[in-house]
């Protein structure tokens, strides 16, 4: 239990008891999550709280006897925090922001749930008035997600048309445990039946989804999803580039497994589970890159380039 976590349990605590006069000590608790010694732990913080001055008349009112012998919490003194805690404008958007990533993955009662707790928390933020940002998730299908999502709550294993990251297809079958968000990303984890271990397979490249009619089974928890995520996908290949000063700033941006200083600039070593990413990558940073290695991985970035240079007219 940390000490943020203490504080902002009692700022809640304080508007609890206030409307709830000799509340039972087990009840609060477990109103709060908490056990009933960590409460009574809280409430002997709460009686050194108070406006400044630290006199008696300042200071919040707890009878701890009360509570010592019969369990129940009389607070008072404390009119000063009579409402609950309020989120800012930047905390409410925040948390409009998540909801509506989370939304994009999640289906029935999960869903109703998402968008019950959406809708009043724009309506008291005025979010929804104002032109927030919008979310996108790249997370395929709203009809493959459901398909996910029905054989989870099922525990079925399901069969995938599936495009891998080198835009080979393949049919997995797979026990589905999770659907997740990453870097704009939606992403199932699930159990390889065929391989016998965890995969994480992008929604996007889902292009149908066939129930088997088949127990998922009981394969323990999948790992992390993680910053370190990217090294346990078996698609992966580590890349070198070689680049000049100037390009340094994607050591900032980008997850990083080496940086070397060389002369004339720096070496990079980085996972790659996506050509068409490292394509994006390599245009952008153009004469900034001396070399890749290995030497096909920018091959995708020189063809694309001559098509371009290609399209405009010579002279």
């Amino acid at each position: 239990m940390t000490s943020a976590e203490q504080v902002n349990r009692l700022l809640a605590l304080v508007p609890y008891l206030q409307s709830h006069p000799d509340a039972e000590l087990g009840d609060t608790a477990a109103v709060f999550g908490v056990a009933p010694a960590q409460l009574l732990d809280d409430l002997n913080v709460l009686w050194y709280c108070g406006l400044p001055g630290g006199m008696p008349g300042d200071l919040i009112e707890i009878d701890m006897d009360t509570v010592a012998e019969s369990g129940r919490i009389r607070l008072t003194n404390a009119e000063y925090l009579s409402r609950p805690m309020r989120f800012t404008p930047d905390e409410a958007m925040s948390l409009v922001v998540a909801l509506r990533a989370v939304r994009e993955l999640a289906g029935g009662h999960l869903a109703e749930g998402i968008d019950s707790a959406l809708a009043k928390l724009e309506r008291a933020s005025g979010a929804a008035a104002a032109p927030g940002p919008q979310v996108r998730v790249v997370s395929g299908s709203e009809e493959i997600r459901e398909q996910l999502a029905d054989a989870i709550d099922a525990a079925e294993a399901v069969d995938l048309d599936y495009t891998g990251a080198g835009l080979a297809p393949s049919t997995p079958r797979v026990a589905p445990v999770r659907l997740i968000t990453r870097d704009g990303f939606g992403y199932l984890q699930a159990w390889s039946l065929d391989r016998a271990a965890w995969r994480t397979y992008r929604l996007d490249r889902v292009d149908a989804v066939r129930r088997t009619g088949e127990p998922a089974g009981d394969h323990g928890e999948p790992p992390e999803f993680g910053p370190g995520w990217l090294e346990q996908r078996p698609d992966a290949a580590e890349v070198t580039l070689r680049l000049k000063p100037s390009a340094a700033w994607i050591t900032e941006y980008h997850p990083i497994r080496a940086v070397r200083q060389v002369r004339g600039g720096i070496e990079v070593d980085l996972l790659v589970a996506d050509p068409a990413w490292l394509r994006s990558l390599l245009l952008r940073l153009g004469r900034d890159v001396v070399s890749v290695d290995p030497p096909e991985a920018a091959a995708g970035a020189a063809e694309s380039a001559a098509e371009a240079l290609a399209a405009y007219p010579a002279g």
